[in-house]
């Protein structure tokens, strides 16, 4: 009789979790019909921020993957003193408020920062945003597939007389592809998500920097229906790429593993 009000409890919870997390996402499909939502994807303010969404997420996708792979590579392999406070920097972005992300980039990369560069308020200023802010899921992803390669198979490459960088790109990136793809597309849906760094460094401005989050946030007062359309379409974007990474091929053995490296 004393499991029942624990299996109770335990349902109950459940349910109300489940239900906590469900009732947002529902409510934005449910507020306007799928016409007018879809009708309201037409608008130019939806069309100009989703163009600079995909332009600006597409180049810092590929300055995370180019700059980042090398980087957790090195980090994978390789010990040596101050590694960890490395691995700590990578992280760091994560916990950091997206505010103080984009207070940080600012005062780095603008006219009065440290590098005195003409770069905020330009789509060049949402890249770097959306790099920093997405970088370290990719980087930790990408670690933790390089670590768990067996060693004794890069050796034997290498025994063969295959050079460096032939190994790697014969042996290694096929063998961390899963834990590679997995990384890449939750940095892709955080970049394409991100808000504050973004606005902080780059503003608001339509057709140059206005991205879909940014969208949303100048249409809540002037048009509800086109930010919930905006907010309809990243949900089912998210969506894609959620139950994308779920597929990946080996993904479900190193897609969720951030534990402090070893």
């Amino acid at each position: 009789m004393r499991r029942l009000p624990a299996a109770a409890f335990v349902f109950l919870s459940t349910f109300v979790a489940l239900a906590f997390l469900a009732l947002p996402v529902v409510a934005i499909f449910t507020r306007v019909t799928p016409g007018r939502l879809v009708a309201q994807l037409g608008n130019p303010v939806v069309t100009d921020a989703l163009l600079v969404s995909l332009r600006t997420t597409l180049f810092a996708q590929a300055l995370v993957l180019l700059l980042g792979t090398p980087t957790a590579y090195a980090l994978a392999t390789r010990r040596f003193r101050g590694r960890s406070l490395l691995v700590t920097l990578v992280e760091l972005p994560l916990v950091l408020p997206p505010a103080v992300a984009g207070i940080g980039l600012l005062a780095a990369f603008g006219r009065a920062g440290l590098l005195h560069t003409t770069i905020p308020f330009t789509q060049a200023a949402v890249v770097l945003a959306v790099s920093f802010v997405a970088s370290p899921l990719y980087v930790r992803a990408a670690i933790a597939a390089f670590e768990g390669i067996d060693p004794d198979v890069v050796a034997a490459s290498r025994t063969l007389g295959a050079g460096p960088v032939r190994t790697f790109f014969r042996i290694v990136l096929p063998l961390a592809r899963g834990g590679l793809g997995a990384g890449a597309a939750l940095a892709f849906a955080r970049g394409l998500g991100e808000f504050g760094a973004t606005i902080m460094f780059a503003g608001s401005l339509r057709g140059v920097t206005q991205t879909l989050p940014l969208a949303v946030y100048s249409e809540f007062d002037v048009n509800f229906d086109v930010a919930l359309a905006v907010s309809a379409l990243l949900v089912v974007i998210s969506a894609a790429l959620l139950v994308t990474l779920k597929w990946l091929p080996s993904a479900s053995t190193s897609r969720f593993r951030f534990a402090t490296s070893s």
